[in-house]
């Protein structure tokens, strides 16, 4: 029996869907205000959310983010009485299944409540074919897998040391890395484990809202703020607040960060008064903040507040014994998500999966797999199912073509220049060709850049 909550501050619309609903075989619990909701949410095992847009002490967008925050496998409806096609993209986009408008036809939200669950259910059972063809290494609903490198034993190391702690951690590394899970795994370990893990990618946030989402807004205190806005911190309250690609916060946003973690206090843009916040924050970059700190981009004493602890994660072609065990692992998430019974890979697929680059790292890799298993229609994955380009590699995808020819043979200085041009096109790659961006990865200026790019012909087309 599914577990339905309604969340409405019209008592007579909570009364007449909890009845129809209890008539149709659902569990059903109701509360008419949004704090109400969260507590019993926080509470009980909750399959599906019906949460009106205008309640009396919240928004109904911000109860979607707080309910997506505190329980992600949730099914959200947002009921409203006002059609807004806006609203209803913002509200999907920010993780409801649906979007009902008043007045309310129960039929017509039975019919979106079906179809969200069955949707969820399909996401999250396993095909028996793929259940008995291969040894299961994680739980239906786990989220990620332990590597068995030496890097990632390092890293669980270092997550179970300072789990426990109240600790800021800064979490390094390539794109794709897996610095979000690294962080949820810090989480997971320390005493606010029960309480909210929020991520909040800084590296999206137009600058004009990034200081909202942080903080929150008061109703009227700009363009735009037609209603109160929690924000993240808030959200956060104690629990775990993930900044990724904290390197992007303006310098504005900075000030008012740094205020945050000494002050443990923050003030909604508009608001006079100050909000007491526990958070706990893990923040994570692709970039060097020691050296971006150095050169005035960082705040050096925003800095020393987030790294009371770091962990470098190593990037996948690094890890090179995990590859596989990814990959299978990545399979089995597609299997649940496309409904299909994939087990494994040909032999030629196998090598070739094993020695690419995998400039993307894990996230490049999932997606390649997810993509393998939607066009495989046998039990394998081929080397058709593969994209063109790692199928096939150029001569400068792999680490043994920076040597200056196939066995490997050469002056020292051929190897050096040779070792120099492949580690200019892998910065060019990382940096999606920008020339600044690359000769500060590369910490040469972009005179020295140019120059060499010109010495060794380097391509710039991508």
């Amino acid at each position: 029996m599914s577990h339905v909550l309604i969340i409405d501050d019209d008592t007579d619309i909570c009364l007449l869907l909890e009845r129809f609903l209890k008539r149709n075989d659902f569990l059903v619990s109701k509360a008419f205000s949004a704090a109400k909701g969260l507590q019993l949410l926080e509470k009980e095992n909750i399959d599906l959310v019906l949460c009106d847009f205008r309640l009396p002490d919240a928004e109904g967008m911000d109860v979607l983010q707080k309910i997506k925050v505190m329980k992600p496998e949730t099914a959200v409806i947002i009921i409203t009485g006002y059609s807004d096609v806006k609203v209803a993209i913002n509200c999907i986009r920010q993780g409801a299944v649906d979007y009902v408008t008043k007045p309310i036809h129960p039929e017509e939200i039975l019919i979106s409540i079906k179809k969200a669950l069955a949707d969820d259910q399909s996401q999250t059972v396993q095909t028996p074919k793929a259940s008995q063809s291969k040894p299961k290494t994680h739980t239906e609903n786990k989220a990620f897998v332990q590597g068995e490198s030496p890097q990632s034993a390092q890293v669980k190391t270092l997550v179970d040391l300072v789990g426990p702690t109240h600790m800021s951690v800064i979490v390094t590394g390539e794109t794709g890395t897996g610095k979000e899970y690294v962080a949820q795994s810090i989480h997971n370990a320390s005493p606010r484990s029960s309480e909210v893990f929020m991520a909040l990618d800084c590296g999206a946030l137009p600058k004009e809202i990034a200081a909202s989402e942080l903080f929150g807004h008061k109703k009227g205190s700009f363009t735009g703020a037609l209603a109160d806005k929690v924000g993240a911190f808030e959200m956060a309250n104690g629990g775990t607040l993930f900044l990724d690609e904290v390197a992007n916060l303006t310098y504005d946003n900075q000030v008012k960060l740094l205020r945050v973690l000494q002050e443990r206090k923050i003030r909604r843009i508009g608001d006079t008064k100050d909000r007491v916040v526990d958070v706990r924050i893990v923040a994570a970059t692709n970039e060097n903040l020691w050296k971006k700190a150095q050169k005035g981009e960082f705040r050096e004493d925003l800095y020393h507040r987030l790294n009371e602890f770091s962990i470098q994660l190593a990037p996948l072609r690094e890890r090179a014994v995990e590859i596989i065990q990814f990959a299978e692992f990545f399979i089995e998430n597609a299997n649940r998500e496309l409904g299909r019974n994939v087990i494994g890979f040909e032999p030629d697929a196998k090598r070739i999966i094993e020695q690419y680059y995998w400039h993307g790292n894990l996230r490049e890799l999932k997606n390649v797999i997810k993509r393998a298993v939607l066009m495989t229609t046998g039990d394998l994955i081929g080397t058709a199912q593969l994209p063109f380009e790692i199928a096939h590699p150029t001569e400068d995808a792999l680490p043994e073509d920076a040597l200056p020819n196939a066995n490997g043979m050469g002056t020292l200085k051929e190897v050096a220049e040779n070792a120099e041009k492949y580690a200019i096109i892998q910065a060019l790659k990382r940096t999606a060709y920008n020339k600044s961006k690359t000769a500060e990865l590369l910490d040469v200026d972009r005179k020295t850049l140019y120059n060499k790019i010109k010495a060794y012909d380097i391509s710039l087309t991508r």
